[in-house]
């Protein structure tokens, strides 16, 4: 069927390569997400309409997922952060990600490869909080054969290039 187009998952437009103005303004917006357009497109020298335009292309190929705020989870009562690693039940990721989206102070999932099957992130007010996440929620959940947590001593966000 010469001349069709493959479906695109999500119904997303195809990747487009980012160029030096894409990756600055991300860089801008990564580090102040509240930036104004004016702002954003006096940085990278560009027009506003151009700046606008290019922002809204970002967000439209779902480059820019969206905005928000970096949060310091201690000083926002959430003192205990721990990566939890899970060995889960073969074919079982969607059900196991639904459950896991729904616990309080889950910020990360991901479905990975090697010894075990998925890596969360979770806050918690303390450890006796984080423990019984763990050992009543998570160990609950009857796909997930096997956890270990590795607490967070210290974190540090880093920007990253692009």
């Amino acid at each position: 069927m010469r001349g069709e187009q493959m479906a695109n998952p999500g119904d997303r437009p195809p990747a487009r390569p980012l160029d030096p103005i894409d990756r600055d303004i991300l860089r801008m917006l990564r580090a102040d997400g509240r930036a104004s357009i004016r702002s954003v497109a006096e940085r990278v020298h560009v027009s506003r309409a151009n700046a606008y335009a290019r922002i809204n292309r970002l967000i439209d190929d779902g480059v820019i997922r969206g905005f928000s705020a970096r949060v310091d989870q201690e000083r926002a009562g959430q003192g205990a952060s721990a990566y939890i690693t899970l060995k889960i039940v073969q074919n079982s990721w969607r059900t196991v990600r639904e459950q896991l989206r729904q616990l309080p102070g889950a910020a990360h999932i991901a479905l990975v490869s090697g010894d075990f099957d998925v890596l969360l992130l979770v806050h918690t007010e303390d450890n006796r909080s984080l423990r019984e996440l763990v050992l009543t929620r998570i160990q609950a959940i009857p796909e997930v054969l096997s956890t270990r947590t590795l607490l967070v001593f210290e974190e540090t966000d880093l920007d990253s290039e692009l």
